[in-house]
């Protein structure tokens, strides 16, 4: 296994990074999203009134290759259901962070007790074609965890490998043409799983700031 694929690498990798959180706090026109691939949609995602969300990437502490904590979305769900997705959503005003709001997104969505959390750094914000500024909140899960489904919002909690995710061979462009406009994205096929869209795209962000 090639080195940096555990936690501790992972950690140091983040750390080294992001040491002050200084990712997090670039100007929203700096950030990476969906226009990173559709450059036609960067001043309309400026100009928006965006919505602050935050998303939890939970890296296992389970030997040499670690590996992230997804979610299947409900299929019941009005917006992006059965897609892949980080457990996370929008940041309340009590929240008083993006990495509070991470993990209590994980608490309600797939009972990821905090107390095995811990954040190590933090993306570049991530604005999205659907009202969203999200920032990625990189976090180390320590042994001893217990995940469970909350079926209202989640149908399945699933675990990729790091390598396989930070592995650039994986990781390929599709489009489809979406409201008269053809629209560029990630999409990296795990298994049964089918990772694409803001999902892809933020682990891809986190493949070039830690892993390229």
């Amino acid at each position: 296994m090639p080195p940096g694929f555990d936690a501790e690498g992972f950690r140091l990798r983040a750390q080294k990074h992001d040491p002050d959180h200084a990712f997090g706090s670039e100007p929203a026109h700096l950030g990476h999203g969906d226009h990173v691939l559709n450059p036609g949609l960067v001043s309309g995602l400026v100009d928006a009134k965006l919505r602050d969300a935050a998303v939890l990437v939970p890296v296992t502490d389970d030997g040499p290759d670690a590996r992230v904590i997804l979610t299947r979305r409900a299929t019941a769900l009005r917006k992006h259901s059965g897609q892949v997705a980080f457990p996370g959503g929008s940041v309340d005003p009590e929240d008083g962070s993006v990495e509070i709001a991470a993990m209590r997104e994980a608490e309600e969505e797939i009972g990821l007790d905090r107390r095995f959390v811990e954040p190590v750094g933090r993306l570049p914000v991530y604005m999205t074609t659907t009202g969203f500024r999200i920032t990625p909140v990189l976090a180390v899960v320590r042994p001893g965890y217990a995940v469970t489904a909350n079926p209202v919002e989640v149908d399945e909690v699933f675990e990729t490998p790091l390598s396989f995710l930070m592995n650039p061979e994986n990781h390929r462009r599709e489009s489809r043409v979406w409201e008269g406009i053809e629209r560029h994205y990630y999409v990296m096929p795990y298994g049964e799983h089918h990772i694409w869209g803001v999902t892809a795209g933020i682990i891809r962000t986190m493949y070039e700031r830690l892993y390229a």
